[in-house]
C-alpha cells in the first residue's frame, strides 16, 4: 500500500466498507457463515464435518468454492480486457451483487444469492492487482492488521510516523461497514444489498475520477 496514491487508498476504503457490509448481511442470513472471510468458513466446514453436520460442511465449502470462482473469473476478466482493467472488475462485482438481490426478490435466491455474494467478494479482491498479485486486500483484515502493527512499531522506534494509518483506515472501513450491514439486514433482509450496490456505484465513480496517470498510459498499480 505504500506506493498507492491517496485516491486509491480512498477507493480501497470505500470498497472495504462495502465488503464489510456484504459479509455482515451474509453472516446473519446464513446463521454464522461468511461470504468474504474464507478462513472462517474453512474452520466452520472442518468443525461441521467433525460433528457430522453434512449440511454445514457443504455450505461452508460451497461458499469457499464460490469465492474462488469469483477470484478466477475476475482474474480472467482482467486478462481479457485491453485497458480499464480495474473498472471492468468493479462493474463485474456490481453486476454480481445486483444479480444476488434480484434473485432474492424473485424468490429464487435463498441459497443461490449467498453463493453469488461470495463470488462477488472473491472478485472484489482482484480489483487491486499488480504483476499477478493482490496489492491491497479488501475483504480480509488479518494481514492488514499485521502490517498496521509493524508500521506502528516502526513509528514508535523513529521511522515513518503515519503509514500505519493507511492500514488502520482499511480495517476501520470494513468494521464500520459490517456494523451498518448488520443493522440494515435486520430491517431489509437481503434487500439491504441494494445499499452495497450503491457503495459499488460510488466506487465506480471514484475510480473514474482517479487521474494519477494519463488515459491510455501503461497500467500502474492495477490501473483504472
Amino acid at each position: 500500500m505504500q506506493s498507492h496514491h491517496r485516491s486509491e487508498i480512498l477507493l480501497a476504503a470505500v470498497l472495504s466498507s462495502g465488503a464489510g457490509f456484504v459479509d455482515a448481511v451474509g453472516f446473519i442470513h446464513l446463521g454464522g457463515y461468511f461470504v468474504s472471510f474464507m478462513s472462517g468458513n474453512s474452520t466452520r466446514g472442518g468443525t461441521a464435518l467433525a460433528q457430522g453436520n453434512w449440511l454445514g460442511f457443504a455450505l461452508a465449502f460451497g461458499l469457499v468454492a464460490a469465492f474462488l470462482i469469483g477470484v478466477v473469473s475476475a482474474s480472467i476478466l482482467r486478462r481479457m480486457v485491453p485497458s480499464r482493467k480495474r473498472m471492468a472488475v468493479l462493474l463485474y462485482v456490481s453486476a454480481a451483487l445486483v444479480c444476488a438481490v434480484v434473485l432474492f426478490d424473485l424468490g429464487l435466491g435463498g441459497w443461490l444469492a449467498p453463493a453469488i455474494m461470495a463470488l462477488a467478494m472473491g472478485a472484489e479482491n482482484v480489483i487491486f492487482e499488480r504483476d499477478g498479485e493482490v496489492s491491497i486486500g479488501l475483504t480480509y483484515m488479518t494481514g492488514t492488521l499485521v502490517k498496521m502493527g509493524q508500521h506502528l512499531a516502526t513509528a514508535l522506534t523513529g521511522g515513518q510516523r503515519w503509514l500505519w494509518l493507511r492500514y488502520g483506515l482499511l480495517w476501520l472501513s470494513l468494521t464500520a461497514g459490517s456494523i451498518i450491514g448488520g443493522f440494515a439486514y435486520l430491517t431489509l433482509n437481503l434487500n439491504a444489498l441494494w445499499i452495497a450496490v450503491a457503495v459499488l456505484v460510488l466506487a465506480v465513480l471514484i475510480n473514474g475520477r482517479i487521474s494519477w496517470h494519463s488515459p491510455g498510459a501503461p497500467e500502474v498499480s492495477g490501473g483504472s
